[in-house]
């Protein structure tokens, strides 16, 4: 088992990982319910499910850029690298009942709080798939040289972990934290890119 493992090719695991987040979004959208009325004010109450759907929508497609990258940089799989992308992929697959919670009850102080709380649990998770795969190739690797400070990896915790408890002061507070955080990251990050150009990879 070891030696399979060890073997492993990236891309059985990059496209394992692609479904799920397909599956994840499908299964988001399908919370916008349809109104039953054929007027435009039948689709007042879905804002706030829409806008959840909407922010959500964005946070999967930030990390399946990243992920992409992160997975394109690894040099091989390996069983601790296995079980640390199950992780992550456990908290996203969390989002469609963090969304639909938080959208179905207008932004209520209690859901805002758990959605902040499973952002917050991607987020270690990714870095805890970023650390195992360069445990696993070492510091004079293609993500080691990448890396950097990493600002952004770990500025977001941060302003999730003031959220969670922001929430409850003011779920619009909490609100446009993750807006921010989500907005940070939509700026194209290329650092992985240009190692790889640097590397002529």
């Amino acid at each position: 088992m070891a030696l399979m493992m060890a073997g492993m090719g990236k891309g059985r695991l990059e496209a394992f990982s692609d479904g799920v987040l397909a599956i994840i979004i499908t299964i988001m959208v399908l919370e916008l319910k349809v109104p039953h009325s054929a007027d435009l004010p039948a689709l007042w109450p879905l804002v706030p499910v829409f806008s959840s759907y909407v922010l959500s929508f964005i946070y999967i497609g930030i990390y399946w850029n990243n992920h992409h990258h992160l997975l394109h940089s690894a040099r091989q799989v390996s069983g601790g690298i296995l079980w640390a992308n199950l992780h992550l992929l456990f908290w996203l697959s969390l989002f469609p009942f963090a969304t639909a919670w938080m959208g179905e009850n207008h932004a209520a102080p209690m859901p805002s709080a758990a959605y902040g709380l499973v952002l917050l649990m991607a987020a270690i998770a990714y870095l805890v798939l970023q650390r195992t795969i360069l445990a696993h190739d070492g510091n004079d690797s293609l993500l080691a040289a990448a890396l950097g400070s990493d600002w952004k990896g770990k500025l977001s915790p941060l302003a999730y972990l003031a959220a969670i408890p922001l929430a409850f002061v003011s779920s619009s507070i909490a609100g446009a934290l993750y807006v921010a955080v989500a907005l940070i990251w939509l700026i194209p990050d290329r650092r992985i890119e240009r190692e790889f150009a640097k590397r002529n990879l």
